[in-house]
Formats: C-alpha cells, sequence, structure tokens
C-alpha cells in the first residue's frame, strides 16, 4: 500500500460484471479530477488468441481438460505483480494493451485478439486502476493482493455469473452455447484455486443475487435485471463506514449482518457511488499530505 501512489484493484470471474465497476469508477474519476493509469487484466494473459487456441488445443490432444486463462500457467502474474510494487513505490511501471475486437485494434493496425508493445505508463498520474481476473491474488510465488489500497470483488452468485458469461459470449462474441458451457467446464479447477480465494482478501465485495428463478442457467433467455435482482455488500473492516447513511440514502436497504448491507440491485451502481467516492477523497488526501512531506 502507498500513500503517494495508490491502487485501486477491483477483481472478478470472467462474466462476473467488473466492466460495468469499472464505468462506476470511471464516472467517480471524471467528476472528482482524478488522472487514473488504467490497466487491464486481460493484457497480463501470457498468450494472445491465437497461441492460446493452438495451447488449448495442444492441452486437449494430451488430455489436459482443464487448461484454462484463470491459472498460473496462461497468466503473467510476476508481471503483474511487478507493476504494482512498481506503482506503489513510485508511480511508473510498464503496460500493455490487448485488442479485444476490429475498433480497438483499428488505431493500432494490429489484429484482434493481439497484445500491444510494452510502454511505460503515463508519468504524473493520481493513481493505478486496475480491472481483471487477478487482482488479488496469493499463490507460492507472488503475494498481488499485498499492494492495492482498495481491493473490490465483484461476485454474483454462481448461476448468475454463468448466466451473464452465456449471454455475453453468445450474443456479443458468437459462441455458441455448447462452446461457452465447455469454457465453464474446463476453467472450474482453476475457478476454484485461483478465483475463489481472492475474495478472502478483498475490502469490499458486490455480490448480486436474482430473485427469479436461476435453477438452470444454462436455458436461460435473458439476464435477471437490476429490479430482479438484490445486491449483498459485505466489508471486510466496516470500521469508519456509515452504515445508518447509506441505509437512509437507498430506500429498501438493511443489514443482514454487522459488516454487510443488502440493497435492492437497482441501487448497486448508487451504493458505489456512495460507499467509494469518500474512499477516493481519503486517497486524494493523503496523496497531498505525503507529496507536501517530501
Amino acid at each position: 500500500m502507498s500513500e503517494r501512489h495508490p491502487i485501486i484493484a477491483i477483481t472478478g470471474s470472467s462474466g462476473a460484471g467488473t466492466t460495468s465497476v469499472t464505468r462506476t469508477f470511471e464516472n467517480i474519476f471524471r467528476r472528482e479530477g482524478v488522472s487514473a493509469a488504467v490497466i487491464e487484466g486481460d493484457s497480463f494473459h501470457r498468450y494472445d488468441r491465437l497461441e492460446m487456441r493452438a495451447r488449448q488445443a495442444d492441452a486437449e490432444k494430451a488430455g489436459d481438460a482443464h487448461f484454462s486463462h484463470f491459472g498460473p500457467e496462461n497468466n503473467l502474474f510476476a508481471e503483474l505483480e511487478q507493476l504494482f510494487r512498481d506503482y506503489s513505490e513510485c508511480g511508473s511501471g510498464r503496460r500493455r494493451r490487448y485488442l479485444h475486437d476490429i475498433g480497438e485494434a483499428a488505431p493500432y493496425r494490429q489484429d484482434p485478439g493481439t497484445f500491444t508493445p510494452w510502454e511505460d505508463l503515463a508519468a504524473g498520474t493520481d493513481m493505478l486502476f486496475y480491472e481483471g481476473l487477478h487482482g488479488a491474488v496469493v499463490t507460492d510465488d507472488v503475494d498481488i493482493a499485498r499492494y492495492p489500497d482498495l481491493l473490490i470483488g465483484v461476485v454474483p452468485v454462481i448461476n448468475l455469473e454463468w448466466i451473464q458469461k452465456l449471454y455475453r459470449d453468445k450474443n456479443v462474441r458468437g459462441y455458441s452455447a455448447e462452446a461457452v458451457t465447455d469454457t465453464i467446464l474446463r476453467r472450474m479447477p482453476d475457478y476454484v484455486h485461483y478465483i475463489c480465494p481472492q475474495f478472502a482478501h478483498t475490502h469490499v465485495n458486490f455480490q448480486r443475487v436474482p430473485v427469479v428463478d436461476t435453477s438452470n442457467p444454462f436455458i436461460a433467455r435473458d439476464i435477471p435485471s437490476a429490479d430482479e435482482s438484490l445486491c449483498v455488500i459485505r466489508f471486510a473492516n466496516p470500521k469508519g463506514i456509515d452504515f445508518p447513511y447509506l441505509l437512509n440514502m437507498m430506500d429498501g436497504s438493511w443489514m443482514s449482518r454487522a459488516n454487510t448491507v443488502v440493497v435492492p440491485g437497482g441501487k448497486m451502481e448508487l451504493a458505489m457511488q456512495l460507499i467509494f467516492t469518500p474512499f477516493i477523497w481519503r486517497m486524494m488526501e493523503r496523496r497531498t499530505r505525503a507529496k507536501s512531506a517530501l
């Protein structure tokens, strides 16, 4: 953790909804005049799209049915930890971008599914903001979770997570339901060993819980809407959280435990704004004091 160079990390599985959380933070940064170095977790995959497909085919031929993007063999955990360490110490580091589609790839004159060259972060940013799969990973070799000043987990209940992934991958990326289901099954061991344990290290978890039947996510035609959901917000350390204020600002919310607030699904973005804006203020105040003390 660093007062002069703070780090915020959002971590969650593929299809969990971390991108929508990122939009909320972008709005906060814009409103509060915060300059953030934004890092996408996909840029720390080890292989580009074509190479990953080739390696997956080789793994299947070798009898490995659990080759996935979630585990350490297919990600640059050490490089991600190095970025967090460098930024927390001196506000610098190296990054690249993963170009998901034609629109992202066109300005770089590259193919979709490739990486841009490594480059230095822009100088003078206020904080680093990471969104991806592995913002709180801890293994025998790396401890990424120790660096962020604010760690946020986005964890829908598992059936909802699968519905969101199935909907996105079928309707946006053009995959068949069978292909998405195969991906879910292939990733399960790495999901259990490298995704789930992260949420023991996060400072705040957001878990969306549908209040409609999602018992068979593989036949669901639609993602349950915000109004068909509740959002469970758990604070690892509730000290300093103004729960009466939060409950007063969000109709229909209540506390299910001493460190847990439940809000209507449609209030999730408002809850994030109310919770995280003061966090950003405090980070910026500490940063200003730390810089003044030099």
